[in-house]
């Protein structure tokens, strides 16, 4: 007995021993909120006050000063984020992560952003302050990852730290520029389609432009090959560690517009859900000069951000900034190919790429005149039909670093628009209001043309140099407006009106949301900020109650049952709005699943259908299909002898509706409620691992919204009927001038990338909810909310 007893008290203080190390590690991986550090390259003690929020307000005797803390505070809290993004766009994953990675690095690696970075870098001014500056973050990161904690996502998954330097920061605003582009989802389906049915199947699908009906007002051969284009970026981007950009609302309400006769800003931009989240919020003050901005992972100067004289934020202008081009080879020589002027060697370079579980890979990557090979970067391609790929970011002068700088640090409305000229690409809609009381919004991204008659949406002909683009545009033909007579400006990622009678090419989302926020801001002339906060967290379409209209009036009620018409009675009085409690969001939605189902998938195929469901043509075809009676899509083609019509489909896909729903909820109509089909959890890389999922996941939560109203909680349809939100607002940022100390901000999980730290995920529930926290700019009530950090100099 005494043995047993001995061998028990062994075993507890084994286990007390194992508690307190744990605990001990845990503490000593937490962010440092308070204290004293010494941080090397200083010239002044600099003092970092952390809000209740966690948010860090920084000040120091000089901005050299504040972006050295900056880059020591940002990696403390997202160094494990900073690592992901900077391994994306050379293809580096597959070091940390093995050969599940590596066909995310064979394309990222091969279609030229390490190399345009390195270009960019070579012609940069480096007595510039948007260079010197940056070098003082890249100080401060890199003194964090010497001596500070290293985080558990590098311990778990075995990676070695390497010090950032400025061609990371090139690399991270790369990858976001791809991410932006729908074109590599879009073009090469839509050629398969076009190739296999003929132009006519093309027409319902509004490519050009014509689903666009509510505009952004401005003032001024080979069939099965190309969709493995499509479905591989799509399942890339799908997969990568760190999400892609999306979409995004923004609007600016002018002095006549609001009560008090101030500009109030409002922005949230439309991003991938991860853990952590997007952007990393932080105040800077130091002798003439303030912002309180929004900081990707492993960048200086913040995209999002405002002070006492002015607001900015941004939207995906979603303009086409990406061509495929079909080149030809030479017989018998596939290093040549054909050009207008005969024929050419093809560009040929080598990259290794390393794999953690088995050997490098060397990639051999071949350009044409348009750019890489996407044969020799995705899997399925034949060689024998090279597809090449044009990008505006990788052909332009790359001025991003001076462009955000300019942004950051503007003083008047002219010098902010002189910064925004700088953007080649990605295509953005660059939203800004100030304190004088000017509103305006000016479209990115260096804007082309082709020859008449040439669809940039198809795959193009590489060798005749007629489909070959023909004219650059100046800054001054971009969409643009300034001070408008309407009073505000906005952007939901839809269509701009025409400059000079030419209507850009793009993928522009549906005009749910542009109509919505357009209606609701010509409504009224005395918002304050308060109702915008209500604006921006709205709930309700203005388009789905129309949808539901046109597939009602196709019903034949005569042949439904009792249920069904309770179902069909339950849907038409529903007033589009997809809050938690609501049922009639998840009859719609399952209604617009098999109606779309049943309309182009035995074209389409299953996978060319869920890749379709996934582009904003899928998207912008919801509202438009239903009103066409005489499409060539609403035949079965797979039914012999038998034309299907559109009401045939419409009634199909109703009493699928209302059997599946019953299979899945019950026959409790009542009970079919919205929160118990969309959901949404922050997934952190590691969290796919089961074991960790409680540790560095956040939630699953029932969510409010849907897709395509302003509080865009986007989904993909599916089969289950569970509507799983891929992603929404990265922020909801409200900025009032009549008090811009008392401006607000909300972020969707926290502040912090640490699962230790009490801020990871402290926002989670307020995001949800559609509260708000605020943007503090008042230096004595922050020191009265928060914990303080001195930062000595070393010397």
């Amino acid at each position: 007995m005494r043995k047993i007893k001995k061998i028990l008290l062994v075993l507890l203080v084994l286990i007390v021993v194992l508690g307190i190390g744990l605990c001990a590690y845990i503490f000593h991986l937490k962010p440092k909120y308070e204290g004293e550090l010494k941080l090397k390259n200083l010239v002044n003690e600099t003092t970092v006050y952390f809000d209740d929020f966690g948010v860090p307000h920084i000040y120091a005797n000089s901005e050299k000063d504040a972006m050295t803390t900056l880059g020591y505070v940002h990696a403390q809290e997202r160094l494990w984020q900073m690592e992901l993004l900077r391994r994306i766009a050379p293809g580096r994953l597959s070091e940390i992560f093995g050969s599940v990675a590596l066909k995310n690095d064979k394309f990222f690696s091969g279609i030229g952003i390490e190399e345009a970075s390195a270009k960019a870098i070579a012609k940069l001014d480096k007595n510039s302050p948007s260079y010197q500056l940056t070098l003082a973050y890249l100080d401060g990161i890199n003194q964090y990852l010497e001596e500070g904690p290293t985080p558990i996502e590098f311990t778990l998954v075995g990676v070695k730290k390497e010090k950032f330097t400025i061609k990371d920061v090139y690399n991270i605003f790369g990858y976001m520029s791809f991410s932006f582009a729908m074109a590599q989802k879009t073009d090469p389906l839509l050629t398969e389609i076009k190739n296999k049915y003929g132009a006519e199947y093309l027409k319902d699908l509004g490519i050009d432009g014509e689903f666009n009906t509510t505009k952004i007002k401005s003032s001024k051969e080979n069939i099965d090959e190309y969709s493995a284009i499509a479905k591989s970026v799509a399942s890339l981007l799908d997969t990568s560690p760190i999400p892609p950009f999306v979409g995004s609302n923004s609007w600016v309400a002018g002095p006549t517009k609001t009560k008090s006769g101030k500009v109030i800003f409002a922005n949230d931009p439309h991003i991938g859900f991860s853990q952590p989240a997007t952007w990393y919020e932080a105040h800077l003050v130091a002798p003439n000069f303030e912002l309180y901005g929004c900081y990707l992972a492993g960048t200086p100067f913040p995209l999002l951000a405002h002070n006492r004289n002015y607001a900015y934020g941004l939207t995906m202008f979603e303009n086409d900034d990406i061509d495929f081009y079909q080149e030809k080879n030479k017989a018998g020589d596939v290093n040549q190919y054909q050009t207008p002027a005969g024929f050419a060697n093809y560009e040929i370079r080598k990259k290794t790429i390393k794999v953690k579980d088995t050997s490098d890979v060397v990639l051999t990557i071949k350009s044409s005149r348009h750019g890489p090979i996407m044969n020799d970067l995705i899997e399925r391609l034949d060689k024998k039909n090279p597809i090449a790929m044009s990008w505006i970011y990788t052909q332009q002068p790359i001025q991003i670093l001076d462009a955000v700088y300019g942004l950051s640090h503007a003083k008047s409305k002219d010098e902010f628009r002189k910064a925004v000229q700088l953007v080649a690409a990605p295509g953005l809609n660059v939203m800004y209001g100030d304190a004088k009381g000017n509103v305006a919004w000016w479209a990115t991204g260096k804007l082309y043309k082709h020859n008449k008659g040439v669809n940039s949406f198809l795959i193009l002909d590489g060798t005749s140099g007629k489909d070959d683009i023909t004219e650059y545009l100046d800054f001054s033909k971009n969409p643009s407006a300034e001070n408008p007579k309407w009073g505000y400006v906005y952007s939901a990622n839809n269509q701009p009106e025409a400059v000079d009678g030419y209507l850009y090419p793009g993928y522009y989302l549906p005009e749910d949301r542009a109509k919505r926020i357009s209606s609701l801001m010509d409504s009224k002339s005395d918002w304050d900020k308060e109702a915008i906060s209500k604006m921006i967290f709205d709930n309700t379409s203005p388009v789905a109650p129309q949808v539901v209209q046109s597939l009602v009036s196709n019903v034949n009620t005569a042949l439904l049952s009792s249920e069904e018409k309770k179902v069909l009675s339950t849907l038409k009085s529903w007033k589009g709005t997809t809050n938690l409690q609501d049922v009639g969001p998840t009859i719609y939605n399952k209604w617009i699943y098999l109606y779309l189902k049943n309309t182009f998938q035995d074209e389409m195929g299953e996978e060319n259908f869920s890749l379709f469901l996934g582009t904003h043509i899928g998207k912008q075809i919801i509202a438009r299909q239903i009103e066409n009676e005489n499409s060539v899509w609403w035949d079965n083609i797979k039914t012999k002898n038998v034309k299907e019509t559109r009401n045939d489909i419409v009634n199909k896909s109703f009493h699928e509706v209302v059997k599946a729903l019953q299979e899945q909820l019950g026959n409790d109509i009542s009970q079919w409620n919205w929160e118990k089909v969309h959901t949404v959890e922050h997934e952190h890389p590691l969290g796919k691992i089961a074991a960790l999922r409680k540790l560095f996941n956040v939630g699953p939560f029932a969510a409010p919204g849907s897709n395509e109203v302003i509080n865009n909680q986007f989904f993909g349809f599916n089969e289950e009927g569970k509507y799983y939100v891929k992603g929404g607002p990265s922020t909801r940022r409200i900025v009032d001038f009549s008090n811009i100390e008392n401006s607000w901000s909300i972020i969707p999980t926290g502040q912090s990338g640490n699962p230790f730290s009490k801020h990871y995920d402290d926002q989670a529930e307020m995001f949800n909810a559609g509260k708000f926290r605020k943007m503090k700019l008042n230096k004595e009530e922050i020191i009265k909310t928060s914990t303080k950090l001195i930062f000595k100099p070393t010397n």
